[in-house]
């Protein structure tokens, strides 16, 4: 048994006390003792080193009472894991050098076997389940198709993805080729990390807002839902579509857990869209942890009122800023901790 569950029970829709609280990317960058360890080890290394990867899980949940875990990782393991050469280059980011741009390309893509090229994100999940000693749950986590085809196809990250966009309309023979492909590796992948013991599993469609919303149901949904349908019977499932509110009420009709919301959509629509049956998680502003931390805590109170605590995860709107004061990632993570309704 985990000792705190408060994750858990609002992913049933259970009734809490407060809300839990988790950051997206809580493991990362705005930790100095995460950046210490940059300094020694490249990115792709520290993912892919189970020791590493793990430590950097624990490093949050050290400093801070947060209410869930998250494993270090990133989502450009799935296509590495398929045989794309993706580097982290200084101040560009995700790089390839040969991007997908031909059905030719895209066929001779495998679908791998996760355990032999994914095995190191199993040894790491192991390796921080030991260190947390189930004080909290372990969430794991997949890039959408949609998202990972967008760097698949223009080998780089983009305000627009326009190359990503146009090769979807141009070819969607391969575009769908490549999605599905995409969906199967990840679907083998989170079958496997929930085996090795996570507690739930998010999918980050952090481009889905790119899309119309007729696009938006033929290029990333409808292989998003193949993910939940599979990984239900199995776990929680969190969908988090960065600028996708337009979809929530087709995503509420899946049998995912709880959904992602970014600071784009009121707390009221946001529960209108879903029918008020949902467990919603989001959606403070990460710039908004620049205000000082009087202001983060009223601002984050506000927002528990206004989504209500019940069938509801406090966490930001996308993942944490690297440049964000300690003291203020702190008192977001207290201002839940120590919120109290108004009765």
């Amino acid at each position: 048994m985990i000792k705190n569950d408060l994750y858990l029970k609002a992913l049933r829709g259970e009734i809490v006390e407060r809300p839990p609280v988790w950051m997206m990317r809580q493991a990362g960058r705005f930790l100095p003792e995460f950046r210490a360890l940059r300094d020694q080890y490249d990115f792709f290394t520290r993912c892919q080193t189970p020791e590493l990867a793990a430590e950097i899980t624990m490093m949050p949940i050290r400093r801070y009472p947060l209410d869930a875990a998250i494993l270090f990782s990133d989502i450009l393991v799935v296509p590495q894991a398929m045989g794309l050469d993706f580097k982290m280059k200084e101040n560009v980011g995700p790089w390839l050098d040969e991007p997908i741009r031909t059905l030719e390309q895209v066929q001779n893509i495998p679908v791998p076997d996760v355990n032999d090229t994914l095995g190191y994100v199993f040894d790491a999940i192991e390796l921080t389940l030991q260190k947390l000693d189930r004080e909290i749950p372990l969430i794991g986590f997949a890039g959408s198709p949609w998202t990972i085809l967008c760097y698949c196809v223009e080998g780089k990250g983009s305000k627009a993805f326009e190359i990503a966009k146009t090769f979807c309309f141009q070819n969607p023979e391969a575009a769908h080729l490549l999605l599905q492909k995409i969906t199967d590796t990840t679907i083998a992948y989170l079958k496997r990390k929930v085996e090795k013991g996570v507690s739930a599993v998010q999918i980050f469609d952090s481009w889905g807002g790119m899309l119309s919303p007729d696009d938006y149901e033929v290029f990333s949904w409808r292989y998003i839902n193949q993910i939940v349908e599979a990984l239900s019977p199995l776990t929680h499932v969190v969908v988090f579509g960065k600028g996708c509110w337009f979809a929530l009420e087709e995503m509420t009709m899946s049998k995912a857990s709880a959904l992602g919301v970014d600071w784009t959509i009121k707390p009221e629509f946001a529960r209108v869209l879903t029918n008020h049956s949902m467990t919603l998680q989001g959606n403070f502003d990460p710039t908004r942890l620049h205000s000082t931390p009087e202001t983060i805590k009223k601002m984050v109170n506000e927002m528990i009122n206004r989504f209500g605590k019940d069938r509801y995860i406090v966490n930001l709107g996308h993942g944490i800023l690297p440049n964000i004061p300690l003291e203020n990632a702190e008192a977001f993570i207290k201002a839940v901790v120590d919120w109290k309704p108004n009765y």
